[in-house]
C-alpha cells in the first residue's frame, strides 16, 4: 500500500488546509473592502484581486478533497497532481507578494500620521494583510505537502 503524505489532496489535513485558505483569504477581503478608501492605493487593489482569484481556487480544492474523502479514494493522477501544484505555488507567490506590498505601504502610511490613513482604517488594513499571511502560508504548506507527492506518483 502507498504511503499517504499527511496534507496531501485528498486528505483530511488537505481539507482542513483548503477550508483554512479560503477562510483566510475571505477575511483578507472584508477587511480590505470595509475600507472604502482601498481603491486608492495599487497595492490594496492588488490584494482584493488575488484574494478575489485565491478563494474560488481554495475553495474548489477544498471540495475535490471533500469529495475525495466522502468517496475514500485519493486524487492521484500526476497530471492533475502538477497542475494543482502549479496553481497553489503561482497563488501562493502572488499571495505573499500582495501581503507584503499591503502590510508595507500601511506601515508607511502609518509612519505618515493619520492625515493619510486614520488608525481605525489602517488597523483594518493591517488585520486584513495578517490575514493575506496566513492564507500564504497555508497554500505554501498545500503545495510543499503535494510536491512531496508528485515524485511517488
Amino acid at each position: 500500500m502507498e504511503e499517504e503524505v499527511p496534507g496531501s489532496v485528498g486528505t483530511s489535513a488537505s481539507l482542513a488546509l483548503r477550508l483554512g485558505q479560503t477562510a483566510f483569504s475571505s477575511a483578507s477581503l472584508l477587511f480590505m473592502s470595509l475600507g472604502v478608501q482601498f481603491y486608492s492605493f495599487t497595492s490594496f487593489c492588488y490584494l482584493v484581486t488575488i484574494m478575489g482569484l485565491n478563494i474560488p481556487w481554495s475553495f474548489t480544492l477544498a471540495l475535490v478533497d471533500g469529495y475525495s474523502l466522502l468517496v475514500k479514494c485519493p486524487l492521484r493522477q500526476r497530471g492533475i497532481l502538477m497542475i494543482m501544484v502549479i496553481g497553489d505555488w503561482i497563488l501562493s507567490n502572488l499571495t505573499l507578494a500582495a501581503a507584503c506590498s499591503t502590510a508595507s505601504v500601511v506601515d508607511l502610511l502609518m509612519q505618515a500620521g493619520g492625515s493619510y490613513c486614520p488608525p481605525k482604517l489602517c488597523s483594518r488594513y493591517q488585520v486584513s494583510a495578517a490575514m493575506a499571511f496566513l492564507s500564504w502560508f497555508l497554500s505554501l504548506a498545500s503545495s510543499l505537502f503535494n510536491l512531496w507527492l508528485l515524485p511517488a506518483l
